[in-house]
């Protein structure tokens, strides 16, 4: 089969497209015959061997997936060969065909084809873990999204939304904030152009914002975490800047606020059966039309570097999506 393959840390131009072997399932494992998988911030980290999870070299990038079950591990029993399903994995996505634990795979609606499944997971699973199991996100809460127009970003607007808060959206362009408006923001910042704090207490009339996503990271955290509410909740998605910032911790302290790290991924290997609730209230929400998610662009497998380099250029508005013919 053919894989994307990963044989020295780097930048995209790196990556080598190549015939591996074929895989073969674990006991409690599929493999997937990949139709499409979806391009994640995390993917440009972990070529360069910057991201938390270092795979020995050499290694296949991609975590987001969505295909047709080609083999079954022998204790398997709710998915049988030939199902469609989505799912994700720490990487190995970008090939043909990939192991997947069974535990991380769902069965794909009908009515969803494969680049939209594709881009679900990771997406949604972060943003909803992020701002119902460790953001506690109230009816009638402020959020403020930072990086609001990316692919966890404006699910965490889409979401932020339907969950009842009035939803900041920040971003580095006007033509991205008009994107975020699609999907609910109520209000929105444009930090190329205006103050971070200041513009916070503006549109929060001083009282600041209830809880703060944060995929960012870099300069914006700072100013962000100073317009945060009383008992404010700071989420640590990730950093997208490329720099991890230091906070003084003075400010949690003078705003009883505090900052909470979100690993959506260790959570879904920890937590499966919690996982599974969620992903199910996010699937049901998708059947009602509540759930949009917005592809910029559609790439073939022999074409990632060039989506990964799009990635990097933060030109990205919603979800990049690799196809695998």
């Amino acid at each position: 089969m053919l894989a994307i393959r990963c044989k020295e840390y780097g930048p995209p131009s790196s990556l080598v497209l190549e015939e591996v072997e074929s895989p073969t399932p674990g006991s409690k494992e599929v493999v997937v015959s990949v139709k499409a998988c979806g391009i994640n911030f995390p993917d440009t980290l972990i070529i360069q061997g910057l991201y938390q999870i270092k795979p020995d070299l050499p290694f296949t990038p991609g975590s987001d997936l969505a295909g047709i079950i080609k083999k079954v591990g022998k204790d398997v029993k709710h998915l049988s060969v030939g199902d469609e399903v989505f799912g994700f994995v720490a990487f190995g996505a970008l090939a043909e065909e990939v192991v997947v634990s069974a535990n991380s795979c769902f069965p794909k609606p009908k009515s969803m084809d494969f680049p939209v499944a594709a881009s679900f997971m990771m997406a949604y699973g972060t943003s909803f873990y992020a701002l119902k199991d460790r953001g506690q996100l109230k009816e009638g809460e402020t959020l403020l999204v930072l990086g609001a127009s990316g692919g966890v970003g404006l699910a965490a607007v889409e979401l932020g939304k339907l969950m009842g808060a009035t939803v900041i959206a920040a971003a580095s362009t006007d033509e991205k904030l008009a994107l975020c408006k699609k999907y609910g923001a109520d209000k929105t910042i444009n930090y190329k152009k205006e103050d971070l704090k200041s513009k916070i207490k503006e549109l929060t009339k001083n009282r600041g914002a209830d809880v703060i996503y944060d995929p960012v990271g870099g300069n914006y955290s700072e100013a962000a975490f100073r317009g945060i509410a009383w008992k404010g909740r700071y989420l640590v998605i990730g950093f997208a800047a490329g720099v991890i910032p230091k906070i003084p911790l003075n400010l949690p302290l003078l705003k009883g606020a505090s900052v909470v790290g979100v690993f959506w991924g260790g959570f879904a290997m920890k937590n499966p059966k919690e996982n599974m609730k969620n992903t199910q209230t996010l699937m049901q929400w998708y059947h009602e039309g509540k759930l949009k998610p917005h592809i910029h662009r559609i790439y073939e497998l022999k074409e990632t570097s060039k989506a990964l380099e799009e990635m990097l250029a933060r030109k990205v508005k919603g979800k990049l999506i690799v196809e695998v013919n």
